[in-house]
């Protein structure tokens, strides 16, 4: 399945780094891929959490880091789609989401953040690949 055919697409950061991770060319073409059809169809949305966490992760790549200023400049490109910032709201539904499933703070808050944006799909490889999450989100792995 395609970005285009989940609906609106949060994508975690790890997909993202994808994009950049010379030393993982597969991933890299598959992430390429999901990107190029959620930005096109303009479904693709990121949080400001995601926008922080992939500024760091590509500026400390282990084969090709990103400068900062080519990291910037991503970042600006992702800004283009819809930014789910973070509030007193989401972190608090962070919390309880984190207590009823048991996943990471982290993880939680993009769960959140994607259910905020009405979200059909979570693009990510940190959680359960078909995790069906309230009956309105599910993960999906894109590297399965």
């Amino acid at each position: 399945m395609t970005a285009s055919e989940h609906g609106r697409s949060f994508f975690d950061t790890n997909v993202l780094v994808y994009l950049f991770a010379a030393d993982a060319p597969e991933k890299r073409a598959r992430a390429r891929q999901i990107l190029e059809r959620a930005a096109t169809a303009a479904e693709l949305v990121v949080s400001v959490q995601v926008l922080q966490e992939f500024f760091v992760t590509v500026s400390r790549l282990p084969v090709e880091p990103l400068s900062p200023a080519a990291a910037e400049e991503e970042i600006r490109r992702f800004c283009a789609f819809e930014v789910v910032r973070a509030d007193e709201a989401l972190v608090l539904a962070g919390i309880a989401r984190t207590r009823a499933s048991k996943i990471s703070f982290w993880d939680a808050l993009i769960v959140e953040a994607a259910l905020r944006a009405n979200c059909a799909t979570l693009f990510t490889e940190d959680l359960q690949d078909g995790w069906q999450i309230d009956g309105r989100l599910r993960v999906v792995n894109p590297f399965a």
